[in-house]
């Protein structure tokens, strides 16, 4: 995809963005938004699970998430086909700020769940069950609230204060970096997320390699390894999808005044982030394709 510099003459009130740049978004957004959908609509395996376990309730939480979130995607695919937003600044906000929002409460769903799972195989997990469904919904309303009391007021106060140009323009916020405080919110946001991240794939792997040192060549028949495969697919979801924009971010918020290009490649490792949709789609299809993951790897041994 060729980023050209977004063009910053304003003519007939309307700032005109490259062709390729908008329908390479468009691209982006459009299987975003088919594959997470029809990950959900596969989902119903999932909620005839334990209700009262950790890491079914926080599977749930991830599809509230995600549908939310898809139901944004036709306003994102909409602006880059015309290259015009017609409807108030208001909604503009939102719908940015719902790709955020759905970013950071998915990679918290993440970490609950790898969490959730790390104490388990140390048979600490028993602790960690609800004993109602009411605490269940109680726990997922207060990781919501925080997640989102503190998301709010940000973008309220601030997101969008510093965006110049038309009424038709959205998706442009950078200007919101020059205030020191929100330069500063960005690196720690990234920092945290890296530091996580790190966290969680050093201690996977390690879990990993314990139990097949445990099972050696008969790892794949056990459930206690497969669980742990599992493990590791969230734990590169997180890799492919998020830290790649956090690593760039560090930088971006850096040198953003240097290079308008910037911005433009934000926007597109911002549109990646969204692929941790797809995620549903392994939840929906576990039954079909574990019993063919294991006689493949059996036939490599």
């Amino acid at each position: 995809m060729n980023l050209e510099l977004k063009n910053n003459t304003h003519t007939n009130q309307t700032m005109s963005l490259p062709i390729d740049y908008r329908a390479g978004l468009l691209f982006l957004y459009s299987l975003v938004f088919l594959g997470g959908f029809v990950g959900a609509g596969l989902m119903s395996t999932v909620l005839k699970s334990n209700m009262l376990s950790i890491t079914t309730v926080s599977v749930i939480n991830l599809l509230v998430v995600h549908v939310i979130f898809l139901l944004t995607i036709p306003f994102h695919m909409y602006y880059y086909a015309t290259n015009s937003w017609n409807l108030s600044f208001d909604a503009c906000r939102i719908v940015s700020g719902m790709i955020h929002a759905h970013m950071y409460l998915s990679f918290i769903f993440y970490t609950i769940i790898l969490l959730a799972r790390y104490l388990a195989y140390f048979e600490w997990g028993h602790r960690l069950q609800f004993y109602r469904a009411l605490h269940a919904f109680i726990a997922s309303m207060m990781v919501w609230t925080i997640t989102l009391g503190i998301a709010l007021p940000a973008t309220v106060l601030v997101y969008g204060s510093g965006m110049t140009g038309s009424d038709t323009v959205c998706f442009d916020f950078g200007g919101a970096l020059t205030y020191p405080g929100v330069q500063s919110l960005n690196y720690i946001m990234s920092a945290m997320v890296l530091l996580v991240w790190t966290a969680l794939a050093s201690r996977q792997l390690y879990v990993l390699w314990q139990v097949y040192q445990k099972h050696r060549q008969a790892s794949y028949s056990h459930q206690e390894f497969r669980v742990q495969i599992k493990s590791m697919f969230f734990v590169l979801i997180m890799f492919l999808c998020f830290v790649p924009y956090h690593v760039f971010r560090i930088y971006y918020v850096t040198r953003f005044l240097e290079n308008k290009l910037l911005e433009d490649i934000n926007d597109v490792f911002l549109a990646f982030t969204a692929f941790s949709c797809f995620d549903l789609l392994t939840f929906a299809s576990r039954g079909m394709w574990q019993p063919a993951y294991i006689k493949c790897c059996i036939l490599c041994e």
